[in-house]
């Protein structure tokens, strides 16, 4: 198979688009490590999944957590192949909605992660190559009114991974760096914004119409471009930002 032997870290592996990008990975050939804070769901899947996957606790805002997980994959593999950052939160609140311990937190899940993941992986990378793949969102492309936080964060996401491209090619470094942005994605974490608000049916339907395809995405769909930045038939996409929103920003 396609990506056969390959070591894939997935971060937010216990639910949404990093389940299902287990799930792909996995299809591929490859030996797949999710982690997450969520211990039950995560395991769970890894068993699902059979022997090719396994599950390690991660708070992906914790640098001694990345440490150990570096530790445990250089011991048990030897290196690290591709690391898809996938772990995130979203707060649903414009800016003076939005507190100072609010933001902070939305800024180190999705952005303090990404840049904590991005240093151990190239750190286990550097010598063999690699690929990682970062999930940003439309949301780092343009503004969205109630979501100052989220915006913040996954702008963030979007320039530093173009930043880590860069610095990993200019230091002669084969490893690839990509973002990939969705539009809503029917996953857990979107059905629970859903399922809060004041008006539930009027939400999801104004969430169908941000893609001009008229409904959200599927993880699977996102889940399949990222296992292709992942795979040899990307091997010049590097610093690129991907939508993958059914033409969202196309207007």
């Amino acid at each position: 198979m396609a990506l056969d032997g390959r070591v894939v870290l997935i971060t937010g592996g216990a639910s949404g688009i990093g389940e299902e990008c287990a799930r792909q990975f996995v299809a591929q050939g490859a030996r797949v490590v999710l982690a997450d804070i969520d211990v039950a769901a995560g395991a769970a899947i890894a068993r699902a999944l059979g022997p090719a996957a396994e599950f390690q606790w991660l708070d992906v805002t914790s640098e001694p957590a990345w440490q150990g997980l570096a530790r445990h994959l250089n011991e048990r593999y030897g290196r690290l192949n591709v690391l898809v950052n996938a772990a995130g939160i979203v707060l649903n609140a414009d800016i003076e909605d939005t507190s100072l311990d609010d933001f902070r937190r939305v800024q180190a899940v999705n952005v303090e992660g990404v840049f904590l993941g991005c240093k151990v992986a190239i750190a286990l990378m550097k010598v063999g190559g690699g690929v990682i793949v970062n999930l940003s969102s439309i949301a780092g492309l343009r503004g969205v009114a109630k979501l100052a936080a989220y915006n913040a964060a996954k702008g963030a996401v979007r320039l530093l991974t173009k930043s880590v491209a860069l610095s990993c090619a200019e230091k002669g470094y084969d490893i690839r760096c990509n973002s990939v942005h969705p539009s809503y994605v029917d996953t857990p974490l979107v059905r629970a914004m859903i399922d809060s608000a004041p008006d539930p049916a009027r939400l999801r339907s104004v969430m169908n119409r941000v893609s001009p395809l008229n409904r959200m995405a599927q993880p699977a769909e996102v889940a399949a471009v990222v296992v292709f930045l992942a795979g040899d038939g990307a091997t010049f996409i590097n610093g690129a930002e991907i939508p993958v929103d059914g033409g969202a920003t196309a207007r």
